[in-house]
């Protein structure tokens, strides 16, 4: 039985996880490991931890390698309105999503998805095709292809405040709805008026601070005077 070692740790990853732990054996030191196998750890691994186990380390990464490189692929994706996205898995290097390709499937985006949904779509998919690509990879049935590194775009480590925007001077609608989507459930689309913070969230709700999520039409009734009247494109 091949025996993995997994870093993980967001929820959506748990998909991951699962069928690791159906198909492999999972173990606690990367010692004992045939592989590791990462996603969405959200750290960089040094040379010597990559070259532990027996087949070093593999990368789910949720875009269309090499671009989004960094640690916000899918929130770059909907800020930009790509229509496809991909799960691509790749033998890791010391550099950041720069190892070379073992598996790409493109995945269409649908202009509604938010960070929450498409981060659980992806995860999902790469649960269902690893076990295949781990037992093919390992038996030498795959040849790794080099990304193209001069076309490689990278992105940024998200904030609380990369969620922020002046009231006085708002995005687009379109913009606007992209924001939100792609910084939901963290860190959120936010801004200040009249010294209280407002939050915006999918399907038109909106947020006074210290009050309950109200649909936009009715956050308008209560405070007509205030300068966004329209969160879709």
């Amino acid at each position: 039985m091949i025996k993995i070692f997994f870093l993980g740790t967001p929820n959506f990853v748990q998909p991951i996880k699962d069928q690791l732990a159906k198909h492999f054996t999972l173990v606690d030191s990367a010692k004992e490991a045939d592989l590791g196998v990462v996603a969405a750890h959200g750290k960089i691994l040094p040379k010597e931890e990559l070259q532990t186990p027996k087949h070093g380390f593999i990368n789910i990464h949720p875009s269309l390698l090499p671009k989004y490189r960094g640690p916000s692929p899918i929130q770059s994706a909907i800020l930009n309105g790509d229509q496809i996205s991909s799960i691509s898995i790749i033998k890791m290097d010391e550099e950041v999503d720069h190892g070379p390709i073992l598996y790409q499937e493109k995945m269409a985006l649908s202009g509604i998805d938010t960070f929450d949904t498409l981060s659980k779509k992806m995860f999902q998919r790469a649960a269902e095709v690893l076990p295949k690509i781990i037992e093919d990879f390992i038996a030498g049935k795959i040849k790794p292809t080099e990304q193209n590194h001069a076309e490689a775009i990278f992105c940024s480590l998200l904030t609380r405040d990369s969620g922020y925007f002046d009231i006085n001077n708002p995005p687009d609608p379109k913009t606007l709805d992209r924001m939100i989507r792609a910084y939901y459930p963290w860190p959120g689309v936010w801004t200040k008026w009249k010294g209280k913070i407002v939050k915006f969230y999918p399907e038109e709700k909106i947020q006074m601070e210290g009050k309950k999520v109200l649909t936009l039409r009715d956050f308008l009734n209560g405070y007509p005077d205030f300068p966004i009247t329209s969160l879709s494109r």
